[in-house]
């Protein structure tokens, strides 16, 4: 039912009500105008008494009635217009839109080595910069190798400061001398690699975002390369949707869609970057409300207000009016 029937319905209903007061009113008439033509018997002024009583006795009978019947149809009339209302906008076409949700490209920081977490800098939530502290490792086992490193690299330069002193005065071979700096060089390689080992034992964030969520809290042990905690910068959250076949030519990369969710502002808007060469027979997420068997294309899109979203939201993404790249064809 559409609007203009709406109306039409309601028209009908009021001049409905309007025609059945009208019937009550000329029905009520006839009687007070036979009640006052009665024969007049007895005294004047008894019979005039008696006959105004009769008419306001018929007229208190007839008239809250009548009264009764007009509201009834007035609120019988509103309801008939309150339903038509409610269901020409149930039957109305609206754009549904894809569903579709929030993710995010997650940088996860992991130390090179196992170790216990000794301390922690940061919560979830905490907004960091490049080369903000974010944890410490215990590096006893780092520091013990380096003083170790740092020994033989002390004994490698005492021989090569002997062999350097014979091969001036002609008492040591030039083979000694190779050696001495062949062990050298090790040394100092060995040094080098234990001190880049024992400042691995912090981390550092490598990037600029938010502290979406820690693995690890002080007192756990944490494996070799397994993450303590995840960063979520800004650039890195996308918007995850599904298109029918039907509609993937009116998609290209670099479009501006409309993005919409539960309690957000209305501007939100994202821009295409990537849509998908293989079709898909169900999202592998399922926020759709349409058949889970169509052949839909996954597209991913970034959102020009990142900090609007939320990573797992649901949302609904709406295309902008736009020919077909077979129909400008």
């Amino acid at each position: 039912m559409t609007s203009s029937q709406a109306i039409f319905h309601f028209a009908l209903i009021l001049r409905s009500a309007e025609r059945a007061s009208r019937r009550m009113k000329a029905r009520l008439l006839p009687l007070a105008l036979r009640d006052a033509a009665e024969p007049v018997i007895g005294p004047r002024y008894a019979r005039t008494r008696w006959r105004l009583l009769r008419v306001r006795v018929r007229q208190q009978h007839w008239l809250p009635q009548a009264i009764q019947f007009v509201r009834q149809a007035r609120l019988c009339a509103i309801a008939a217009v309150a339903l038509a209302i409610g269901l020409a906008g149930c039957n109305e076409k609206r754009d549904p839109g894809f569903q579709g949700w929030v993710e995010a490209d997650m940088i996860f920081v992991s130390p090179d080595e196992a170790g216990r977490v000794t301390k922690l800098s940061v919560r979830e939530g905490d907004e960091v910069k490049v080369g903000d502290p974010l944890y410490s490792v215990d590096d006893d086992l780092q520091l013990a190798d380096l003083n170790q490193n740092k020994a033989t690299l002390a004994n490698a330069q005492q021989t090569y400061d002997r062999a350097a002193s014979l091969s001036k005065t002609g008492s040591g071979t030039q083979a000694n001398l190779d050696s001495a700096v062949s062990a050298l060089r090790v040394a100092e390689a060995r040094v080098a690699t234990s001190q880049t080992r024992l400042a691995r034992r912090k981390g550092f964030a490598p990037v600029a975002g938010t502290i979406q969520q820690i693995y690890f809290r002080e007192g756990e042990m944490v494996a070799a390369q397994r993450p303590v905690l995840s960063i979520m910068p800004p650039g890195n959250m996308k918007l995850r949707f599904f298109v029918p076949e039907s509609e993937l030519p009116k998609l290209a990369i670099g479009d501006t869609v409309r993005v919409a969710c539960d309690n957000c502002a209305a501007d939100l808007t994202a821009k295409i970057y990537f849509i998908a060469t293989t079709a898909e027979y169900t999202p592998p997420v399922i926020y759709s409300l349409d058949e889970r068997n169509k052949l839909v294309y996954l597209i991913q899109a970034r959102p020009s207000r990142p900090d609007a979203l939320r990573v797992g939201q649901p949302i609904n993404v709406y295309l902008n009016p736009k020919t077909p790249v077979a129909d400008k064809r």
